[in-house]
């Protein structure tokens, strides 16, 4: 799109973005383009959707767990409850047996009650000094023993005058946690006769953790007054690196009985809690918290995913709108906007009138456009054609002007008498041959504006040589010249100052001699360097003080150069200048051009 921007100019500055990143990865074009504008407008547009749809996830989220710590601590009221039945039963069971524990035959009427019993591992009957009258066991009664009561808290509020007592057995080396229920025994004057007990084992009074009302990965544990753990589905759920769960009784009965915890895994969990028997023995569950994401899995599909895929469908559906309505009508155009760029004005966005109305008026621009332009290119080449003929006809009729002056002082000098006079017109024919040389050059070249150094000395030198070969001892040329493509501006000083070095060069160096000229132009870079040398006599004082030096120093001056006549290696002379290197336009042969006019091509 960067390239069609500039083709038509438009579009404007945008504003800067913050931030260097930011800056640069939007320069890139492919987040400049329509495309991605359109895509990034729709994608704003639709994310209310998906928005609404976190909202709904993460408020059914909060909802569900709110419904998952009620649904906990109602388990664990159902659990409670249903421990407190177990424990009523055992009550009743004990005051019914109560009678049938005094007399002899005890011990057989407990056995017999105890094999018809489920979870009644042991039954006891014991005087008022705690001493066991009669018992009945099953062969687990070992591990559940209520033959010593012998500083038993329960046993000692059976004696202070609670009728009941249900209470947590103490934790002793090889007892297994139970519960003990027991019942006082009286006289008939109320006296304190002793009691009957029951230990139920804690196991059978703890809760199913495979009940489907339970949240995943429940587990349950009973508890002492205290918090401590009595018995347990999973240690591990229970077990934490802070020991939230101690005291947690006396929190739950000033604040609720739900709280959270932290496991030693780090793992968090929800616990509710609910009295089992009495103020001994609570009953705790424990679910894991949902995580921090976990909301995302609470009906992902129809409160997440729809949304998202509606977005992403949408989404797509304008990417692929776009390209097809838009984009591939623009890259077309860009392509002519291209072919333009290069010159090419025949070709015509004939294709775009199967493109939306908008793209077909941009097209229906871009041809007027290459039809004016075209047009414009017509007129300006046959201006320039035009204006290339007149000036053409101007250098030519200049050249012959000059020509015609240069015929009439030659016939002037041929009337004259006076050698010096003679001598003065020659060297002013000279000079207006090499002007007349200069209009020649540029209206016989390609372009008239402009003319090659090298191609005009070389010929300029042989006009010289050869307009006294008629009058005088032969001289032999040569002309050695790098490329340098010039206005005609810089070929007129450098023609007259070769003009007098050649001149006096013919005068002082080959007068009734002949003999050979070297012509050499050089250019070094920035400093250009023009000789012609002789191998004449040498240098004289006339060469250095005569009128001839005056103007090639004048001459040398318009080129911001100097000149220096030296003497030669073999004998002669070389008139040298050296001037700024006039800046080239565009060289015939770059091979001899120097460091700086080959960087400027």
């Amino acid at each position: 799109m960067s390239r069609l921007k500039r083709a038509f100019r438009i579009g404007g500055a945008g504003a800067d973005d913050s931030g260097g990143f930011l800056k640069r990865l939007t320069a890139r074009p492919q987040f400049q383009g329509i495309r991605f504008r359109l895509g990034i407008a729709m994608a704003l547009a639709l994310l209310p959707v998906i928005l609404l749809g976190v909202v709904q996830t993460h408020q059914a989220f909060r909802t569900q767990a709110a419904d998952r710590t009620r649904d906990l601590q109602l388990a664990a009221d159902r659990t409670a409850a249903g421990a407190r039945s177990r424990i009523s039963t055992a009550t009743v069971l004990l005051r019914v047996i109560l009678p049938e524990t005094v007399g002899p035959g005890c011990q057989t009427r407990l056995a017999s009650l105890i094999n018809d019993l489920d979870d009644y591992p042991g039954l006891g009957r014991l005087d008022a000094s705690g001493r066991l009258v009669c018992a009945a066991q099953t062969a687990e009664a070992e591990r559940y023993p209520v033959l010593t009561v012998e500083g038993e808290a329960w046993f000692e509020r059976l004696r202070d005058g609670s009728p009941t007592v249900v209470m947590s057995a103490p934790d002793r080396p090889g007892r297994v946690p139970g519960l003990v229920v027991g019942i006082r025994a009286e006289r008939p004057g109320g006296a304190f006769d002793g009691a009957i007990a029951a230990r139920l084992p804690l196991a059978v009074l703890q809760p199913d953790v495979n009940d489907p009302a339970l949240p995943p990965g429940a587990q349950a544990a009973l508890t002492d007054a205290q918090g401590r753990i009595l018995i347990a589905t999973d240690d591990q759920a229970f077990r934490t690196h802070d020991a939230a769960l101690v005291g947690w009784v006396d929190r739950a009965r000033s604040d609720a009985s739900t709280f959270e915890t932290t496991g030693a895994d780090g793992e968090r969990r929800i616990n509710a809690g609910a009295a089992l028997a009495g103020h001994d023995v609570y009953v705790v569950l424990s679910a894991p918290a949902p995580g921090l994401l976990s909301w995302t899995l609470l009906n992902p599909i129809g409160a997440l995913l729809l949304p998202l895929a509606a977005w992403l469908t949408a989404f797509a559906a304008v990417m692929l709108l776009s390209e097809r309505i838009v984009i591939r009508w623009l890259d077309y155009l860009e392509r002519i906007a291209a072919i333009y760029a290069r010159g090419r004005f025949s070709v015509r966005p004939i294709h775009a009138i199967h493109a939306p109305a908008e793209i077909r008026g941009l097209g229906r621009t871009l041809d007027d456009l290459a039809e004016a332009i075209s047009a414009r290119d017509r007129a300006l080449t046959e201006s320039l054609a035009e204006k290339d003929a007149l000036m053409r006809e101007i250098h030519h009729r200049v050249k012959n002007n000059l020509q015609i002056i240069s015929s009439l002082l030659s016939l002037q000098q041929r009337a004259l008498t006076d050698a010096p006079a003679k001598a003065a017109l020659a060297e002013t024919r000279q000079r207006i041959t090499a002007l007349a040389l200069i209009y020649r050059t540029l209206y016989q070249s390609e372009n008239i504006r402009r003319a090659d150094a090298r191609d005009f000395l070389s010929e300029l030198v042989g006009a010289l040589i050869a307009q006294d070969s008629m009058r005088g001892p032969v001289v032999a040329s040569s002309v050695k010249a790098d490329s340098l493509v010039v206005d005609p501006d810089k070929l007129a000083p450098l023609a007259l100052w070769l003009v007098e070095a050649v001149s006096n060069a013919q005068k002082h160096a080959f007068a009734g001699r002949g003999g050979t000229l070297s012509v050499r132009f050089t250019v070094n870079g920035d400093v250009s360097v023009l000789e012609v040398e002789d191998d004449g006599p040498g240098i004289d004082n006339s060469t250095r003080d005569g009128v001839g030096k005056t103007l090639m120093g004048a001459f040398a001056k318009q080129l911001r150069g100097t000149v220096e006549l030296v003497a030669a290696e073999g004998g002669g002379t070389i008139a040298r200048m050296t001037f700024a290197t006039p800046e080239a336009i565009r060289p015939n042969d770059p091979s001899d051009l120097g460091t700086r006019l080959a960087s400027t091509r």
